[in-house]
């Protein structure tokens, strides 16, 4: 008998409120960098120009869209991070990467990394990774609301 679809779901439930916690703490404990910190890094140092408005980045990051605003003001006083007006929108303004906040992602990455490997991908099969990245694509795909 196969597993049933609340078992999948709690499996899920369960596996992220044990391993995002310890990737937390390790990143916090190594690098001084949450991992909402390093989230918003990764997705800023990978857009184009290193910025994103606040909207994009509310669109993209692991961060709730209410959060992330708190989350760049505080990259921004650790100086990671610029806040920046939009040119062609007064009511939007631009997160940007700085030198700092660069260098902070380039720091954290071989340890988030590691800890990624260690405790997620390391337990699974070429094809269990492929068969789960499919499904919650799958998932992610049907819950992002149409413009």
């Amino acid at each position: 008998m196969g597993t049933s679809l609340s078992e999948t779901w709690g499996a899920l439930l369960k596996v992220h409120a044990t391993l995002v916690p310890r990737l937390d703490r390790e990143l916090q404990d190594t690098h001084g960098l949450p991992l909402t910190w390093y989230d918003v890094l990764l997705e800023l140092s990978s857009a184009p120009e290193r910025r994103l408005t606040m909207g994009q980045l509310g669109s993209v990051a692991a961060v709730s869209r209410t959060r992330v605003s708190r989350v760049v003001d505080e990259l921004t006083r650790a100086g990671l991070v610029t806040r920046e007006p939009n040119p062609h929108d007064g009511r939007s303004a631009y997160a940007g990467l700085t030198p700092a906040g660069r260098a902070a992602l380039r720091k954290a990455q071989p340890t988030y990394l590691a800890a990624v490997h260690r405790e997620f991908t390391d337990h699974l099969t070429a094809r269990e990774s492929e068969v789960l990245a499919t499904a919650l694509r799958k998932v992610l795909a049907a819950s992002v609301p149409e413009p």
